[in-house]
């Protein structure tokens, strides 16, 4: 609340959880919107309620209650307002090149927009070589496939049945927000990203993408 850290960063849950989450400040505002109006309503009995039960004269036991509620009232109107300035909140969409993702991505920025809340950026994860296309790739495999080991030719082929599929929803994904998003492709890697160094490496990823242009 008093805002003491450069930047915050939430990794959220699945999309449908991450919603829910979102929509709940606007879900407790509603519900905080009717408790007042039953307060309005019901206020004296509520109060003389709580004195039976030993909470002290009924004014006091009331004006406690609706003390406590506009103090969590005002938090989540600020938590509400912060997630809806640009200048200090913006959200970051991950998501992986097969066709339940990209959708559920789109779902994703629908659902930020229609809460108010910015999102211009999505990272395309775990792509196999982003800075080739599978035609490249697939004129490299015809080329040298004679060659190889049947193992290794059914792994190849494996491989570029894999990036042919990825290929065709990365493009979707550049139909779909290269106009007005910053999309980021992040190679799928050998490794765990794990520790503070390959964390480094991997940010360098994100701050310098790969040039597709190249």
């Amino acid at each position: 609340q008093v805002l003491d850290y450069d930047v915050v960063v939430f990794d959220t849950a699945p999309t449908g959880h991450t919603l829910r989450l979102l929509s709940f400040p606007t879900i407790l505002e509603k519900a905080f919107g009717k408790l007042m109006d039953l307060k309005d309503r019901f206020g004296g009995l509520i109060g003389q309620a709580s004195a039976l039960f030993g909470g002290g004269a009924p004014d006091q036991v009331q004006e406690q209650l609706l003390g406590r509620l506009e103090e969590t009232r005002e938090i989540i109107n600020k938590v509400n307002t912060a997630f809806q300035d640009p200048a200090m909140t913006t959200f970051v969409c991950v998501c992986i090149p097969e066709f339940l993702s990209i959708y559920e991505t789109e779902r994703l920025v629908q659902e930020l927009s229609k809460f108010g809340i910015d999102s211009h950026n999505i990272v395309v994860n775990q792509v196999l070589f982003p800075e080739k296309d599978a035609e490249e790739l697939g004129e490299w495999f015809d080329a040298n496939k004679d060659g190889m080991q049947k193992e290794a030719r059914e792994i190849c082929s494996k491989m570029m049945a894999r990036k042919r599929m990825q290929d065709k929803y990365i493009g979707q994904c550049f139909d779909l927000y290269g106009d007005d998003f910053h999309v980021v492709l992040m190679p799928l890697l050998d490794h765990e990203v794990r520790g503070v160094e390959k964390l480094k490496d991997f940010s360098e990823l994100l701050i310098n993408p790969i040039d597709l242009e190249e």
